[in-house]
């Protein structure tokens, strides 16, 4: 994803959301980018594109001990 994408993402999961403390760090080499709320790591960002459409995927984790 380039800076543009990444910062589009990261407004729309800020407006999405309510939560103006989203962040979304740009991904190293190919990977995925990095989501955060605050300092927190909470999910992946995946860009995909087929058949000239663009989507991405996000990929969040809940482990059951968080839930407590």
């Amino acid at each position: 994803m380039n800076a543009k994408e990444v910062e589009k993402l990261q407004a729309f999961l800020q407006r999405t959301f309510g939560n103006r403390t989203i962040r979304v760090a740009p991904a190293k080499g190919k990977g995925p980018s990095e989501v955060y709320v605050g300092d927190e790591f909470i999910a992946t960002l995946d860009r995909d594109e087929e058949d000239g459409e663009v989507s991405y995927t996000l990929t969040m984790a809940i482990l059951s001990e968080d839930l407590a």
